[in-house]
């Protein structure tokens, strides 16, 4: 067991780039699934929380004629007797060419439903004060103790509602608030804006605005006419939560019977409700996003993964044969590397459950940029870590273990050997002769070796094409927003944050790749300079083979982002790969190949420190 624990320890000390590149590439891709994958949940815990605290309406019904009668007011208690029902009038007022006012008459003793935040200032305390609405994209708001007078807008209205409003008296804004209905920035159509307004909205983010306008919550005491609403809160708030299936039967029932119980009304649902619907709209979009990009993220992680454990045993083949001389068990032996890969997975994992929180949080905030957000909920949205890490971990441990067993079952005599170089063959190009007499010795000798191993060369390939494809996948969702006018702030700052992750998983993947590609080859690193061949000569017969499996790479990465973007549109429901701009197209590679050659400038060292004594004694 001491000597075991020896051989572990400098193992993971020998081995210590390798284990911190497993430690990142892990930390990247769960942070930013988790990240990406926990915002929906963390949106539709935070919007029932919302739901609850302000008692939002479940149905605000409207009388489409005359106004509702106290029978009527009382049938709406009676079919829901545990609901809490308020009950107002609303006036829609043209005060210019294309602003307009909007009254709201309440009794503020007895507010209980859709009760609004108060952000300056205090609560009405007679007829003669009046909440104003916060100025958004669309309202332009009052003044706090600023005075309306009614008369002087009687004068630009029509009778009967220029003989309503002069009988109104003038009064002064005491408070500034933000409605629950409407946290849009570019107003609530289902609520505010009347009817008669030239603005058009979709879940798109989209918007036709024609119009500006006020609005102030009255005292029901200056309107002594009949009620035109009726604003209703069920008992049970927990069947919300945020649509579920449950509270849309509820709904429908609950339609169905006031139809039935009232004539001439018009019933306005949370299902009608722009700032929800709009909300929860953005948070599928951006789940549909994060289970697309789930997939791709975890292949690239777990090709890596494989790649880097498999070549790992394979350089450790005589200390495995020296190991079962000793009498270890196969089992024994190929736990020792299943430790490390699983200690790297945990380490990274456990790390971006940190960074996948604090990913989620910056989303959240960024939807600020299109919606007055309700606070964040403290609930643990904790399924697509816990799905992310169960998956990356067995995939290790799997990858590891069939590599591990691979060589621990093969005799310590064949073991002590080192493998025997892959025979030169004529490649491909070889069969063109105008193309491969073309190329200079160099090149000649860099293509044999790009297509000699080709485990490796199809391993790298795969990986950056996959890499390719996500940078792809994150510059196409900015184009969406920056060019065709989607998703305001919230799904931009979604689309950065794809395109930042991608390149870190980019880099990774080339850096992890190529410093596993020059520990297989220090004999050979060593025989060119012992021969005489410059540091620069080196890095360039090395390197070269990296940018041209990378620029293969992207090649195949573009049919590929071609089905990755495809996914995403149609699981969003918006966009088409007809519409991203060709620029992106253009512009992907070049990230991928910026970060190529960063990847080199940072390994010349590992290069020029490559012990030619050392690399090249005798391995018998």
């Amino acid at each position: 067991m001491k000597t075991y624990l020896k051989t572990l320890g400098k193992m993971f000390k020998k081995h210590l780039m390798r284990f911190l590149s497993l430690v990142f590439m892990v930390l990247i891709s769960i942070g930013f699934i988790s990240g990406i994958g926990s915002l929906r949940d963390k949106i539709n815990y935070s919007l029932s929380e919302y739901y609850k605290a302000h008692s939002v309406s479940d149905f605000i019904i409207k009388n489409t004629e005359s106004g509702f009668s106290d029978e009527d007011i009382q049938t709406v208690k009676n079919l829901f007797p545990n609901a809490a029902v308020n009950t107002g009038t609303s006036l829609d007022i043209q005060t210019g060419e294309k602003r307009s006012l909007r009254l709201y008459f309440f009794d503020f003793k007895n507010w209980s439903v859709n009760v609004p935040d108060v952000k300056e200032g205090n609560a009405p305390t007679d007829k003669f004060e009046a909440y104003a609405e916060n100025a958004d994209n669309v309202i332009k708001g009052y003044s706090l103790g600023e005075e309306i007078d009614f008369k002087e807008i009687a004068k630009a209205q029509n009778a009967p509602l220029s003989a309503m409003l002069s009988l109104l008296p003038s009064v002064t804004v005491s408070g500034i608030v933000e409605s629950p209905l409407t946290f849009a920035n570019d107003g609530e159509p289902s609520y505010n804006n009347p009817e008669d307004a030239t603005v058009s909205y979709d879940t798109s983010g989209t918007k036709d605005m024609d119009c500006l306008e006020n609005i102030l919550y009255l005292s029901k005491e200056l309107f002594p006419f009949s009620t035109g609403d009726i604003y209703v809160a069920l008992e049970d708030r927990d069947t919300f939560n945020a649509f579920s299936r449950e509270y849309e039967n509820v709904i429908e029932s609950g339609k169905q019977v006031i139809n039935e119980q009232l004539k001439n009304v018009e019933i306005i649902t949370l299902y009608d409700n722009y700032s929800f619907q709009s909300l929860t709209s953005y948070g599928d979009k951006v789940a549909a996003i994060g289970y697309v990009l789930m997939v791709a993220f975890m292949l690239v992680t777990a090709l890596v993964v494989f790649s880097t454990m498999t070549r790992l045993v394979d350089e450790e083949r005589s200390q495995i044969a020296c190991m079962k001389t000793l009498g270890y068990s196969s089992r024994n032996i190929v736990s020792k590397y299943m430790l490390f890969a699983l200690t790297a997975t945990l380490i990274g994992g456990g790390a971006a459950y940190l960074v996948g929180l604090g990913l989620t949080y910056l989303l959240y905030f960024i939807f600020n940029y299109s919606f007055v957000m309700p606070p964040m909920s403290s609930s643990i949205a904790i399924l697509y870590y816990i799905i992310t890490v169960t998956a990356i971990v067995a995939g290790t441990l799997v990858a590891t273990a069939v590599s591990g067993f691979k060589s621990a079952n093969e005799r310590p005599a064949e073991l002590l050997r080192p493998k025997p170089p892959k025979s030169g063959k004529k490649v491909f190009l070889e069969r063109i002769p105008f193309i491969w007499k073309a190329l200079s010795f160099k090149y000649k000798s860099t293509m044999r070796n790009v297509l000699r191993y080709k485990g490796r060369f199809f391993m790298t390939v795969i990986a950056v094409a996959l890499s390719t494809a996500l940078v792809l996948a994150g510059l196409a969702l900015l184009d969406l927003c920056l060019f065709h006018d989607f998703g305001s702030g919230a799904i931009m700052g979604i689309s950065v944050v794809v395109v930042a992750f991608a390149g870190l998983l980019t880099n990774l993947v080339i850096y992890t790749l190529t410093n596993i590609n020059i520990s297989e080859r220090n004999r050979e690193i060593a025989t060119l300079m012992v021969l005489g061949y410059q540091n620069k000569e080196v890095f360039g017969y090395i390197f070269r083979e990296i940018y041209i499996t990378s620029f293969i790479g992207i090649l195949f990465g573009y049919p590929l982002s071609c089905f990755l973007n495809w996914l995403i549109f149609k699981t969003m429901s918006v966009g088409s790969l007809a519409g991203i701009s060709w620029f992106m197209w253009l512009f992907a590679p070049f990230i991928v190949m910026f970060f190529t050659w960063v990847v080199t400038l940072i390994l010349r060292p590992k290069i020029k420190k490559v012990d030619m004594n050392e690399s090249l004694k005798a391995i018998e």
